[in-house]
């Protein structure tokens, strides 16, 4: 199996940064239930991704261990006012492709290459940042790509993302 051509500039531009990424294909995973099967195919922490928005449009990118509990009715009290965003509700798909590009099921932080106006808000977990590697779909969820999390953040700063990392295992303020 290999990667659509769709997935050339995101590696492009990380070969540019002098990122190394081991990537895997495998059979179309859409969920954090259907992806354990391919946990065995890399170390790290494998991760899920909440693509939201807020009632006044704000979008918002949250990055956590798959494995994270995370009541949605409730995010935007742990993201607090750095973030910014109320009332968090999932993104729908047509949004979801219109902003990053990619289908519901293979959203990824990766993805923020083709959020060319940065009008996603990144949160990234503080466990999954601590960790040496994590683990992304490369914008298809027919492979993962295995990143230093140091690499995720250089190649976040490079496409001029704030990112805020927050301790999603705490409990909300």
């Amino acid at each position: 199996m290999s990667l659509p051509d769709a997935c050339a500039p995101l590696f492009a531009h990380l070969e540019r940064l002098g990122i190394a990424t081991t990537t895997t294909t495998h059979p179309p995973v859409r969920t954090v239930g259907e992806a354990r099967a391919t946990y065995t195919l890399l170390p790290g922490v494998h991760c899920k991704n909440l693509f939201l928005k807020d009632a006044k449009g704000a979008v918002v990118l949250v990055v956590c261990p798959h494995d994270r509990v995370l009541d949605v009715n409730r995010l935007h009290r742990r993201l607090g006012p750095a973030v910014g965003a109320k009332r968090l509700s999932f993104g729908k798909a047509d949004l979801l492709m219109e902003v990053l590009g990619v289908e519901p099921g293979s959203v990824t932080p990766l993805a923020l290459i083709n959020d060319r106006d940065r009008r996603v808000t990144v949160v990234l977990d503080a466990e999954m940042m601590a960790a040496e590697v994590a683990n992304y779909h490369p914008l298809v969820n027919t492979a993962t790509t295995a990143i230093r999390t140091a690499d995720l953040r250089r190649f976040l700063d490079s496409l001029g993302h704030v990112v805020h990392v927050v301790d999603l295992a705490a409990p909300p303020g």
